[in-house]
């Protein structure tokens, strides 16, 4: 199947394969003639091979037909992988085909793609499509389709061209444009599409109502109310977004705070008239000017030297805070005073005010904040402690507030570190901000490895860090003098191709030198798999066990588990392909480490796409495998996919863990013969105190229960259910409330979709009605 592709205006079109992945089952296996899409996010590969490899940047028209007989299977998308660097939408929701099964959209692809997949429908769903093509536009043409009317919004020509050259005069053109396709969308999607601007639209607009609720809470607050200062280091601001940043502040539904602003010697006299002018007319707001420019974490710590709150929040001279972000901290607060440092989600605000690029964050997850400064914004934390580790660090500006998040937490017990998952606070992506692109500041990715340095120079000595391509960071984990064996576990049964695939990679391309490969022979009848048993066998490296009993994977690894000698010990199945030679190395630096449990690792699909990167508990039900079917790569939410992290759970496809902590829960619960075995197993390890590990530097490839075979005959289908409601019985509180993941996230989505609405207490639900706009701060003083 082909797609034509015309990657610049006025070349000859070039025809690129689509591949299928293993989601998708091709016209021939099925009657009807159509395509089938088994899973959330079957797709195809669109080959770049005889393009360069690369399509450039900049506007493309799709068009093509496209029938799909479900009418809920969700939305059309493309996936674009982006040049290494740069950020973008990894989703590109499409526009669905008129009644004719015509789909005609207009894409823009922000850098040059190195890699793209379509999803024609978000499945299960069967659909047939033809004559697609993807061929470049110039600017111009792309102007004209977006100004043109549209059924959902019609007008006249001219009428829409004033107004888009009015935005032009007022904004300059790139803004321009950039809210023309904004536009653009919003008429060409469906309404119920799941984007962030109709998600804010639906659940997180502070209406007038809401906001006298929610100064109705502030008010409840009596003698016991924290006194939280906001720390504000400015220099050379803008005067339009200081002032937003200021009068945020001002609107806060809590009264009870203190802004503490240091400049640091602006050049511009204007920064400091500002700053005065705020503070004569409330006295919550005190100012200062430095005698002399020291950067951002001496302006910090002027800053904190005025602070008179027991807590202090950190606020950027151009960011914004919302309404309700001190409200919400104080609550946490009187609800628990242990609390010493609590932190947000957030989003950013580009240069005409519209909220984009939301991050919604874990709980508390030390190994996360070793690969990026995941806390980030907004940070409330005792002054108290602040003061006790030095406060801001001059040698780390541009992640001096990481910095201090390391030295801080190093003191914390994890009952002291709390998240409030609400989005509390607005970066400002304008031009040179570390908001836009990670890239802006290239000090502050050095400034953040050193810091990650520090931290593990302190708490984990041998331990090193690196910065990745990305801008965040990876821990290399030190293995000691005398290494520890690891038994790695394979159960099979027949299959000889995918278990030879399995210990042949093993044995060729692991460098780690002491380990052993036990493989338990699950009543193979095959002569084929007999012999090659019988060879393998003769190697000192491998071992073969008789398991002669009814398949259990629970019973078959206890039992093996019980037959080895090495102190760690690795799940793996026998459909595994290892594709780098340093993966034991990494699982098992990982596994040793006294506080970890059990260590899971990046698993691909043969075609490159994502099979496993860690579990998602709650995610269709009991739980599921996170960005599965996305392309190798693909950054994930938060850049989460890129980056070690604790995970509630990993596959037991490949997985390490210390045999002293296997035993310590009693290994595998032989009730769960197949299925959530390995689920249930980490949920144990994380009860007894342990933090389950996902990395994604140990990398191999996962020919997914090729041997075992789906779940097609009744006696399975009754397994299988029996399984899930013991998951339920025993689980069921835990798993939809992934500490791991957050409650503004789909349990539907295995990407990370908008949980819509969101799960729990999280919902600012805006008043039903016409009028969505956010609720303005004060504007005092004029």
């Amino acid at each position: 199947m082909k797609w034509t592709i015309s990657p610049a205006v006025g070349l000859p079109d070039r025809e690129a394969v689509l591949i299928p992945d293993a989601n998708l089952h091709a016209p021939g296996e099925i009657a009807g003639g159509a395509w089938r899409a088994s899973s959330e996010l079957a797709c195809f590969t669109v080959a770049l091979g005889d393009l360069g490899q690369t399509l450039p940047g900049g506007w493309y028209r799709l068009v093509g037909h496209l029938s799909v007989t479900d009418v809920t299977a969700g939305t059309p998308c493309l996936y674009p992988t982006y040049v290494d660097g740069c950020e973008g939408d990894a989703q590109i929701v499409l526009p669905d085909p008129d009644a004719d099964g015509r789909m005609d959209a207009l894409v823009l692809f922000k850098h040059d793609v190195v890699g793209l997949r379509f999803c024609p429908a978000q499945g299960p769903v069967r659909f047939e499509l033809q004559g697609f093509s993807l061929r470049r536009v110039e600017r111009l043409a792309a102007l004209w389709r977006m100004l043109r009317p549209t059924a959902r919004a019609p007008g006249g020509m001219p009428a829409r061209v004033l107004r888009f050259l009015g935005h032009v005069g007022g904004r300059g053109l790139s803004r321009a444009v950039d809210a023309l396709y904004r536009d653009y969308l919003r008429r060409l999607l469906p309404e119920d599409i799941g984007d962030y601007a109709t998600w804010v639209a639906r659940y997180d607009t502070l209406t007038t109502e809401r906001m006298q609720e929610l100064r109705m809470r502030a008010a409840r607050f009596g003698s016991d109310a924290p006194l939280i200062s906001i720390l504000v280091p400015t220099y050379m601001t803008p005067e339009r977004w200081l002032r937003r940043c200021i009068e945020s502040v001002i609107g806060q539904a809590y009264p009870h705070w203190q802004l503490c602003i240091a400049d640091d010697a602006s050049a511009d006299a204007r920064v400091m008239e500002v700053l005065h002018e705020y503070a004569a007319a409330d006295r919550r707001i005190e100012v200062m000017r430095r005698d002399a420019n020291g950067h951002i974490a001496e302006a910090s710590n002027s800053a904190l030297s005025m602070a008179r709150g027991s807590y202090v929040g950190l606020l950027d001279h151009d960011d914004e805070l919302r309404p309700h972000a001190l409200l919400e901290m104080a609550e946490a607060i009187v609800a628990d005073p242990g609390l010493a440092l609590l932190y947000s989600d957030e989003d950013k605000l580009d240069e005409d005010g519209q909220r984009i690029d939301p991050y919604f964050k874990p709980d508390w997850n030390p190994d996360l904040l070793l690969s990026q400064n995941y806390v980030c914004h907004f940070t409330v934390i005792r002054t108290d402690l602040v003061r006790e580790v030095g406060g801001f660090r001059k040698g780390f500006e541009g992640s001096q507030d990481h910095d201090l998040f390391l030295r801080c937490t190093e003191r914390l017990p994890a009952s002291r570190i709390h998240h409030v998952p609400r989005v509390l606070y607005h970066w400002r992506a304008i031009e040179g901000s570390t908001a836009l692109t990670r890239d802006a500041k290239d000090y502050a990715a050095d400034a953040g490895v050193r810091a990650v340095a520090g931290h593990l120079e302190r708490m984990h000595p041998g331990a090193r860090a690196e910065t990745l391509s990305h801008g965040h960071y990876r821990v290399r984990w030190p293995l000691p003098a005398l290494l520890p064996k690891a038994s790695l576990v394979i159960p099979t049964r027949d299959r000889v191709e995918l278990l030879r695939t399995c210990v042949d990679s093993i044995l060729a391309k692991t460098r780690y030198p002491d380990y052993d490969v036990v493989i338990v022979d699950n009543q193979s009848s095959d002569p084929a798999t007999l012999d090659y048993l019988a060879r393998i066998a003769l190697d000192p490296r491998v071992r073969v066990l008789r398991y002669d009993a009814p398949f259990n994977y629970s019973a078959i690894n206890n039992w093996a588990v019980d037959q080895c000698d090495g102190s760690v010990i690795g799940l793996v199945n026998n459909d595994i392909e290892v594709i780098s030679n340093d993966w034991l190395d990494e699982m098992v630096s990982q596994a040793i480490r006294p506080e970890v449990g059990a260590v899971g690792a990046m698993l691909y699909y043969p075609n490159d796409t994502i099979q496993h990167a860690g579990v998602v508990l709650g995610v269709h039900g009991v739980a599921a495998h996170l960005y599965a079917g996305m392309p190798r790569g693909y950054p994930g939410h938060g850049g989460r996919a890129r980056v070690a992290q604790s995970l509630s759970a990993v596959t037991g496809a490949c997985l390490l863990v210390r045999r002293q902590v296997f035993g310590e829960v009693r290994g595998l619960d032989e009730s769960l013969q197949v299925a959530f075995n390995d689920i249930d197993f980490c949920l144990r390890l994380h009860e007894a105190g342990y933090r389950n590990i996902w990395t994604p530097f140990a990398e191999l490839y996962h020919h997914e229960s090729a041997s075992r075979g789906s779940e097609d005959t009744e006696a399975k289908k009754q397994r299988f259910a029996r399984e899930v409601d013991l998951m339920q019985q025993r689980w069921g509180r835990t798993l939809p409330l992934d500490p791991a993941y957050n409650v503004n996230l789909s349990l539907a989505s295995l990407c990370c979709g908008l949980s819509s609405p969101p799960r729990g207490a999280s919902a600012e639900v805006a008043q039903q009605g016409s009028d969505r706009r956010e609720v303005p701060v004060s504007r005092s003083p004029a």
